[in-house]
């Protein structure tokens, strides 16, 4: 197989493919209907903190969804290692792995869940800072959609709220659950500091409680930070000295403005990505 291109690469059915060759068949229930999960890990300089926790998570979606996988975590991440030696070492990359229902008929059939795991480069972002305003659009109940899963279901009512939040200039949105306490950032995990305390909204099924969501709370408890999960209002965050977000995309990374309101990274935020990144064992490549 030729060097990874943009799309990079992909196993299914027991090999690696280019990135851009079609695998899914339009009627496959996890393109049709939705039956598909998927997870995501970073590889940074060849290292891909908490990779085992991504790929055991990735198997808890799918069995959220009804479906039945069977590609173990250990050999997903055989895959991945095997993957990202296939690129460049400097090269940082997205690892993407995934379940899908080939067959069923709304509901998905279990007997027929596929495994793929995709691996592309896709380059931290800047830490210098993100905007975000308040969306309408919240994150439903476990009673009315599969909260528990990581679901590609799930994707399109986060797309609402960016794309509202984009209409009046913002990059992301402020999302609150279905009882209108404070819940996330449309695609991270959400942190206030105030007075020296760290507050982020406390797990209640609306959200996915992330992996460097509680890798990031661990890592400041560690250094005696007092961090509270907890019930927040979005007003008690538009008080707070500063605001940041988690998430394996970007990992740490600062609100500077939120709904007309200007803010500074500070120093709670810094230490978050500091100790991550002392954490992982890779230099910020910002710092």
């Amino acid at each position: 197989m030729k060097v990874p291109g943009g799309n990079g690469i992909i196993w299914s059915n027991g090999a690696w493919h280019d990135g851009d060759e079609p695998l899914l068949r339009a009627k496959a229930h996890g393109v049709w209907l939705g039956g598909m999960v998927f997870d995501g890990a970073r590889s940074i300089d060849g290292k891909a903190p908490d990779l085992d926790r991504h790929c055991q998570r990735a198997i808890a979606s799918a069995l959220a969804m009804g479906l039945a996988p069977a590609v173990p975590a250990d050999e997903i991440i055989r895959l991945a290692i095997e993957g990202v030696a296939k690129f460049p070492a400097e090269k940082q990359l997205y690892i993407c792995p995934m379940f899908y229902a080939d067959g069923g008929f709304i509901v998905p059939d279990p007997d027929t869940t596929r495994f793929m795991l995709a691996i592309q480069e896709s380059p931290l972002p800047s830490p210098a800072g993100f905007s975000a305003a308040l969306t309408k659009f919240r994150r439903p109940l476990p009673e009315t959609a599969p909260t528990a899963a990581k679901a590609s279901c799930l994707y399109p009512n986060v797309a609402r709220g960016v794309t509202d939040a984009r209409s009046r200039g913002y990059e992301t949105a402020v999302v609150l659950d279905a009882l209108g306490n404070l819940a996330e950032f449309s695609y991270a995990n959400l942190f206030f500091a105030k007075g020296g305390v760290v507050h982020t909204p406390a797990i209640n099924g609306t959200f996915l409680n992330g992996i460097t969501r509680q890798r990031t709370i661990a890592l400041l408890r560690d250094r005696d930070i007092e961090v509270q999960e907890r019930t927040c209002s979005y007003d008690e965050m538009m008080q707070a000295d500063e605001v940041f977000a988690t998430g394996n995309y970007a990992k740490v990374y600062p609100a500077t403005r939120i709904d007309g309101r200007e803010l500074q990274p500070g120093p709670l935020y810094r230490m978050a990505r500091n100790t991550y990144f002392e954490f992982s064992g890779v230099k910020d490549p910002f710092a």
